[in-house]
């Protein structure tokens, strides 16, 4: 296991959930929308038509009313007429029913239109964000809260769709709708009637956006109780072993019964002031309506008006009033879809710690590498420094073996090869190019390593092999496999390579697992290996038999090593060795051993340790190398 020395990134920065669960500015609004609209003006087109077709929907359900009245001012026909019964009443039917179906129509054709619109923009932020979390250091992920960060980004892109449906869809043809409707009443009639639609209206909207917003924090605090015991029952999960190897599966449940109890209350809370917005709604559509057909059955009886009128204003206030009864709905849902979008905005916001220069070029490495640390210091906290001005060089074709203590900084070096952190001073080149001055893909490509811990895609054995070069064959992966001494078992399960390893591989044992991480790295064949305690999960007899396998790997190529059994080392063209991140002695083994220092120390500790049971000098991981 690694001193906790070397993990020292968990708590190098403060949690990136926090961060996103931070109170967003006062304009965080307009600026989520901002950033939102260029991915909707890719379709320019489908806007404009969308627009067309709601507007054309609007004008055809404002014209129902209008032809109602006519309909109903029709049947106030004089008796004996059968002209006016069967010619005027039957074409504003006619008429009536082709503005419904028009209504419909429009409405639908303007979401068959919009929804590549919705659904493109939807899939591209989701695109970008992913590859954007893919992009950030592993600090990051090593403080990152997985349940309550993809559950942002859920919301997140269920929120693009939600803000256009509620916003394109509900909010903007309400008030193209009112504003003809306004018009109508202040045209036909007098001003009285628009003024009281006007009133009832504003103070509609007031009062609906004033106790929405009192209510928010309500659906605020239920959104984050919601991604707490998310997170609580995914890292549970994801722990199944270390909850059962402890006996603590009603501790995990009361853990998470907890946060679901805090989300019930803050639910109930949302739902009571839900009832109360609700309650005040109706109240002020009630008065509206009653003042309205007051005004209009007074109209009526003095002759001003028709019974046709009066319909007509009753149909108009019914169709104004439907959508509106949803108003608090629809404005919680569209701040809550912003917050929730800003929340991924913000994500894809952070920073990258590591990035490549601009026009940063690609690594020149095709067969031979130098591979050189100059002078390099790093430190995942500023006040706990991990490597002290660490300089040493693996000339092409050779191997470099660092051993020494947990804790001493040994992984680290891998770490800063692969660039998830870069150097703070000093450098490290790969034939004398900066590997900060040319391209982390190109960097990655060129090395190959075998983790001490092998963590697995929740997929097949051969995609897991396969992983390392994607498009391989059957045959290169099953090449692979057979060098990694892991083929015979995948032959021997039904399933064969189609055999599922289990989430993080927990399918497979622990030697398995690392069995399929060597045969990865072998299927890749890069210029450069790092093996890390590559064997270290194995028995004696397979570890012999792969130590052969990854020898002939790592001739002619550029080799590091990182190894705690001194003897998986010997045949190394150089040993570090290094205590408390710094390289306290160097050589080969012979040298080393007549040094009679920290190393000939840690010889003879692990030659008493085996006590006999192997061979003293075991089997060389560099044999031939």
């Amino acid at each position: 296991m690694r001193h906790h020395g070397e993990s020292s990134p968990h708590a190098a920065t403060a949690s990136p959930q926090a961060a996103a669960t931070a109170n967003p500015p006062k304009d965080s609004d307009s600026r989520t929308l901002k950033r939102l609209l260029p991915y909707l003006l890719t379709y320019k087109w489908r806007v404009a038509a969308a627009l067309l077709f709601m507007v054309g929907a609007k004008l055809a359900n404002v014209s129902v009313p209008l032809l109602l009245k006519n309909l109903v001012d029709a049947m106030s026909f004089k008796p004996n007429d059968p002209a006016q019964i069967l010619v005027v009443p039957v074409a504003l039917l006619v008429g009536y029913g082709a503005l419904r179906l028009m209504t419909s129509a429009f409405t639908e054709l303007r979401e068959l239109v919009f929804a590549k619109a919705t659904q493109g923009a939807a899939r591209t932020i989701a695109l970008e964000t992913f590859q954007h979390l893919h992009a950030l250091s592993l600090r990051f992920h090593l403080a990152r809260q997985t349940g309550g960060m993809t559950r942002d980004i859920e919301r997140g892109v269920r929120g693009i769709e939600s803000l256009i449906s509620y916003s394109l869809y509900s909010i903007v043809p309400t008030l193209i709708e009112v504003a003809l409707v306004l018009t109508i009443l202040a045209v036909k009639f007098d001003a009285w009637f628009a003024w009281i639609t006007l009133a009832a209206l504003s103070f509609y909207i007031f009062f609906t956006v004033r106790i929405t917003e009192w209510r928010t924090h309500f659906r605020k605090q239920a959104n984050e109780f919601d991604s707490a015991a998310h997170t609580k029952a995914i890292d549970s999960l994801l722990n199944y072993e270390t909850v059962k190897y402890f006996g603590n599966e009603a501790y995990e449940a009361n853990r998470y019964d907890e946060s679901l109890e805090r989300l019930r209350k803050a639910r109930l809370k949302s739902q009571t002031s839900l009832s109360l917005l609700n309650t005040g709604q109706q109240l002020i559509i009630a008065a509206a309506l009653v003042a309205m057909l007051w005004r209009a059955t007074q109209g009526v009886v003095e002759g001003r008006m028709t019974l046709g009128d009066l319909v007509m204003i009753n149909a108009f206030m019914i169709q104004l009033y439907i959508p509106l009864n949803f108003l608090g709905v629809l404005y919680r849902e569209i701040k809550q879809s912003l917050t929730d979008l800003d929340k991924m905005f913000v994500l894809m916001d952070r920073e990258r710690e590591v990035a490549d220069v601009p026009n940063a070029p690609d690594l020149d490495c095709q067969h031979n590498a130098h591979l050189k640390f100059e002078s390099v210091s790093f430190a995942y906290e500023s006040d706990r420094p991990i490597l002290h001005n660490i300089s040493f060089e693996i000339p092409s074709g050779k191997t470099v073996a660092v051993v020494g203590p947990s804790g001493s900084g040994k992984s680290t070096l891998a770490r800063l090869m692969f660039r998830f952190y870069d150097v703070q001073q000093g450098r490290i080149t790969i034939n004398d190019q900066d590997i900060r001055q040319v391209t982390q893909h190109s960097v990655r490509k060129a090395l190959g390593i075998v983790p001490q811990d092998t963590v697995l895609f929740n997929d097949t054995v051969a995609y897991n092999i396969g992983y390392g070069r994607t498009g391989s064959t059957q045959a290169e992966i099953e090449t692979a496999a057979k060098a990694a001494r892991i083929h015979d078992f995948i032959a021997s399960t039904p399933k064969g390579y189609a055999t599922s390893v289990g989430e993080r591989g927990l399918k497979l044992s622990g030697g398995e697992k690392q069995r399929v991480a060597i045969a990865r790295t072998l299927l890749k064949n890069p210029p450069i290996l790092v093996f890390d305690e590559a064997t270290s999960a194995l028995d004696s007899a397979n570890e012999r038999a792969i130590q052969a396998e990854l020898a002939r790997a790592a001739q002619n190529k550029t080799t590091l090593v990182i190894a705690h059994r001194l003897s998986t080392v010997v045949d190394a063209h150089e040993i570090l060795v290094m205590e408390a991140g710094h390289i306290i002695e160097r050589g080969n083994h012979a040298h080393l051993l007549q040094l009679n220092g920290r190393y000939a120390q840690m010889w003879a500790l692990q030659q008493n340790s085996e006590s006999g049971t192997e061979d003293s000098q075991g089997t060389s991981i560099l044999a031939g190398a």
